[in-house]
Formats: C-alpha cells, structure tokens, sequence
C-alpha cells in the first residue's frame, strides 16, 4: 500500500496536501483498494461550504457506494471535473491525477486533527 510521506491522513481514508493556505484531497490508495473499480464520482460544487467531517463527495464503485468527507472546514476552490468522464483516475492514480477538490481551509487549527504518515500506516495494518 502507497501511503506518500508528503500528505497527512484522515481516519476516513482521504488524503490532505498542503497548499499554503489551502488543502488538496483525494481518497487513500487504501480506500481505492477497498472499493475496486470506480465508476462514477461525484464532485462538490465550487464555493460549497464544507464542515470537518461533513459529507463533500460521493464515489460509486462496483463494490459500493460511499462518502468523501471534508477532512477541514472551508471553501471548496477547485473541483476536479474531469472525474465525471474518467472515474478510473482514483483507482488509477489516487494521489496524482484522482485527486477530488482543493478547499480554502477556515480553520487551520482543524490540521492538527490529521494523521501523519506513520499514524495512516497503524490504523491501516489494524
């Protein structure tokens, strides 16, 4: 399993890349794996608000469906529109070309709250 050392974690399975005052998300290559074969994902709408733990995005596979939830409270700035005619790019490339939205984050103190690597690879191996 890929777990980069550059992002942080959530307990849900998205990862977090810092942009300076604005974060990248996307799912786990963990989650990916546990999913099987996307077939259609659901971006947030630009500007959407978003609360930590709240429900932002939607991945459909042929497994099942679930959530993607913000990892932060903010502003989604960027969605990335080009899943909607290529899901495949999260199993594909999770941490690269599948990434799901970038939020403006509003409460940067709601970082802290993130796994680092080594915590993501403990909650992962069980």
């Amino acid at each position: 399993m890929n777990v980069p050392e550059d992002l942080r974690y959530t307990k849900d399975h998205e990862w977090v890349r810092l942009e300076g005052d604005r974060i990248r998300i996307g799912i786990t290559d963990y989650a990916q794996d546990a999913l099987g074969d996307v077939v259609y994902v659901q971006v947030p709408t630009l500007g959407q608000q978003v609360a930590a733990g709240a429900t932002c995005s939607e991945v459909e596979s042929t497994k099942s469906v679930s959530d993607i939830y913000a990892p932060v409270s903010g502003q989604v700035v960027e969605a990335n529109g080009e899943l909607a005619d290529a899901p495949e790019r999260l199993n594909d490339d999770p941490y690269g070309d599948g990434w799901i939205c970038v939020l403006s984050v509003t409460d940067a103190a709601e970082l802290d709250d993130l796994l680092d690597p080594a915590a993501y690879r403990i909650l992962t191996e069980g």
